[in-house]
């Protein structure tokens, strides 16, 4: 039997990046895959292109798009055993230069995005006893980085987030944990300056940027029973070695 036969998995941000790579993994280890991305007809396109099973209209910085983006799939497929939280973005500036607007877009969709698919998808799973809510935070939550406040401060919010919500739901039988992605090639990072990364790239013990494929197993391990199951409010992170907890 695959890892996850027959679970029923959401993944935000599952359009591009690490979450469609997560998305895929999950195709091929036996789950019902929804693709949830702001745009529908993109959300539904790549369901179509990875095997998915469809699509859904979802903008994480929207209380009640949220909410009925959730009720849809748990109407659809009757539950939702597994959310994860990709959705996300990446800009760039040093605080003193930073225009508020872009402090509040990043904490919109990187922490507010997750509390609430976490708020509207978290209590299905509560009723039924049976979850696991995989949050992709960063290794730049854990060690910041210069012209990413916003970014780091978002993501150590997701990790703070992911702890206190695997206290308080874990007796209930839904695990919550995270993932802190090191640097790795997706056309999110793409939007990030050339000297930037080039210079990361020397901090790294591996000497180069992960790939989403090598990030997606982290979550198929998380999602999986038995492998998942001892895995309670803790952040992997497959990161190059740039961090080392």
């Amino acid at each position: 039997m695959r890892a996850l036969e027959n679970r029923i998995a959401l993944v935000t941000g599952g359009a591009s990046g690490i979450g469609r790579a997560i998305a895929e993994a999950y195709v091929r280890e036996g789950a019902h895959v929804v693709i949830a991305d702001r745009d529908a007809l993109r959300a539904a396109s790549v369901a179509a292109e990875i095997g998915a099973d469809g699509g859904v209209e979802i903008d994480v910085t929207d209380a009640a798009r949220v909410e009925a983006g959730v009720a849809e799939t748990a109407r659809r497929f009757g539950r939702i055993d597994v959310l994860v939280n990709s959705a996300g973005i990446l800009t760039e500036s040093p605080l003193v230069e930073m225009d508020p607007a872009m402090w509040a877009e990043t904490i919109a969709v990187d922490l507010i995005g997750v509390f609430l698919c976490c708020r509207y998808t978290v209590p299905l799973m509560v009723e039924r006893g049976w979850g696991r809510v995989i949050n992709i935070a960063s290794q730049l939550g854990i060690k910041g980085g210069r012209s990413l406040t916003h970014y780091a401060a978002a993501k150590a919010g997701v990790i703070g987030f992911t702890k206190s919500l695997a206290l308080e739901v874990a007796g209930q039988g839904v695990l919550v944990n995270a993932i802190a992605p090191g640097p790795i090639e997706t056309p999110m990072v793409a939007g990030i300056t050339e000297e930037w990364k080039a210079a990361k790239r020397t901090e790294l013990p591996l000497g180069r940027f992960g790939t989403p494929a090598e990030v997606a197993p982290t979550a198929v391990l998380l999602a999986s029973d038995p492998g998942g199951n001892l895995y309670v409010g803790q952040t992997l992170g497959p990161n190059s070695g740039d961090v080392m907890p």
